[in-house]
């Protein structure tokens, strides 16, 4: 009996032990493929996203931060940030006429972005401080770029060499190198003209000649003016004078660049002088002769090509047409003196690069092609931008805008010029504007004391500056 059940006993153990390594069979090949499942789930997981987040948070910093040594042209699309040629119909100039030929030739595609001066300051301090800069070429003025050149966001264009075939007049190449570096190469200049219908010649006042308004001689002066258009109101009650001082139209650049200078010899530091008391008298006593549709004006062509006015002045892209479509009718001429001279507005478009922009060596190739003696006859022809290389204006051929640059490079050659340049304060530049705009409005619209007006807006003015840290412009300085 005993041994039955010692042998009961031992069966009972043996198959303790066997469900026992079973059970440990089980728990280990469990873990074995928990094991594997969770390494094939982690590699399953985390390749690709790593993959993919790693080689964009990589590979687009060296994209747009260097130079495009290892850029295959066809394969550049380049960003040109401009605040010129914005309007509609020039960007269409630009975009189907002015680009096209340059993409055919390198390869090298371009992405036009015609955007206001505060957008361009904004976009371009935001790429400088992320470190991530997308725009390879700026369009921009002397001003905008004197501004980004003080602030290190311009490339010393110097290490691409010069540009062979082309010469920049000296003044150009001068006004372009800022802070010690080539920061822009000239690209258009343009100004504001006077243009007059040469039927007004007819009641010009004793002493003051053809000749002296076309050529800008010392007897041409604002007095002359103001006799000119009291003789043609008189003989024909026409009041013959007009100016863009619509909302949208130009006429703040008459004030701050050609009445000032002319009047006081500073567009900003003699505001409130007495010089400058004088001169907006002598403006309320000329508005009386003046168009009452100036305030609605945004641009002269179209009055001087209807009759509503006899002699306009307005900036020459926005002018060009009534030269352009009756050249035999109308002269351009220079600006009148007043008694600190003849002061004028040279305006002076520059091509830049910015610091650590990406396809730069792409970029240089579009600044060649745009400064190429042809191309800029072309965009003379569309847009009424003057050349900045020498010579293209001298070999136009005969035809309005021939009429048009004998008439710009005779106010050029004045030599009692003033040049005026327009002031580099960014966002601020409106509020610049509006200045003059506000003390016109006060003074010559509803007749408020000069004196009471100036000395306010002058300080307002002064603090532009000082908030921009930007200098007065010439010829302030």
């Amino acid at each position: 009996m005993s041994s039955r059940r010692s042998l009961r006993r031992g069966e009972a153990t043996s198959r303790y032990l066997l469900v026992g390594a079973a059970i440990v069979v089980v728990i280990i090949l469990l873990a074995l493929g928990y094991y594997f499942y969770s390494q094939g789930a982690a590699e399953t997981t985390t390749g690709p996203l790593t993959g993919e987040a790693g080689e964009g948070a990589e590979t687009t910093p060296e994209t747009t931060t260097s130079p495009a040594a290892t850029e295959t042209p066809g394969e550049v699309t380049l960003i040109w940030a401009s605040t010129q040629l914005v309007p509609p119909t020039e960007q269409q100039f630009v975009k189907e006429e002015l680009l096209p030929p340059f993409t055919q030739e390198t390869g090298i595609k371009v992405e036009f972005i015609g955007m206001s001066y505060g957008d361009l300051n904004v976009r371009l301090q935001s790429e400088m401080e992320s470190g991530k800069v997308t725009i390879s070429l700026i369009a921009d003025l002397h001003g905008g770029l004197d501004l980004y050149a003080s602030k290190g966001w311009l490339e010393d264009l110097s290490k691409f060499g010069a540009l062979e075939g082309r010469e920049f007049p000296q003044v150009l190449e001068d006004y372009s190198r800022l802070y010690g570096i080539k920061a822009y190469v000239p690209w258009l200049t343009a100004t504001y003209v006077f243009v007059v219908n040469k039927e007004a010649f007819k009641y010009l006042p004793p002493g003051l000649s053809e000749e002296d308004v076309i050529t800008g001689s010392e007897k041409w002066t604002y007095d002359a003016l103001l006799e000119w258009a009291k003789n043609i109101e008189a003989a024909t009650g026409q009041k013959p004078l007009g100016f863009p001082a619509g909302p949208k139209g130009l006429f703040h650049r008459f004030l701050h660049g050609y009445l000032y200078p002319s009047f006081t010899g500073a567009q900003v530091k003699n505001f409130d002088s007495p010089e400058a008391v004088q001169m907006w008298s002598y403006l309320k006593e000329l508005w009386n002769y003046v168009h009452p549709q100036s305030t609605v004006y945004e641009a002269m062509a179209a009055p001087l090509l209807n009759g509503e006015v006899l002699i306009a002045w307005d900036h020459t892209a926005r002018i060009k047409d009534a030269i352009v479509q009756k050249p035999d009718e109308f002269v351009v001429v220079p600006a009148p003196a007043g008694p600190k001279g003849r002061g004028y507005i040279l305006v002076i478009v520059g091509l830049a690069i910015p610091k650590n922009a990406p396809h730069q060596d792409a970029a240089w190739k579009l600044i060649e092609y745009l400064t190429r003696p042809e191309v800029q006859s072309l965009i003379l022809e569309k847009v009424g931008f003057f050349p900045a290389v020498s010579g293209v204006s001298e070999k136009l051929p005969e035809g309005p805008l021939k009429v048009l640059a004998q008439g710009v490079g005779n106010q050029l050659n004045t030599p009692d010029s003033l040049v005026a340049l327009i002031p580099s304060l960014g966002e601020k530049g409106g509020d610049f504007r509006n200045t003059y705009r506000e003390a016109f409005k006060a003074i010559v619209l509803e007749g408020k004391d000069p004196q009471q007006v100036l000395p306010e807006l002058k300080q307002y003015l002064l603090s532009l500056f000082q908030a921009t840290g930007a200098s007065l412009p010439p010829p302030d300085e």
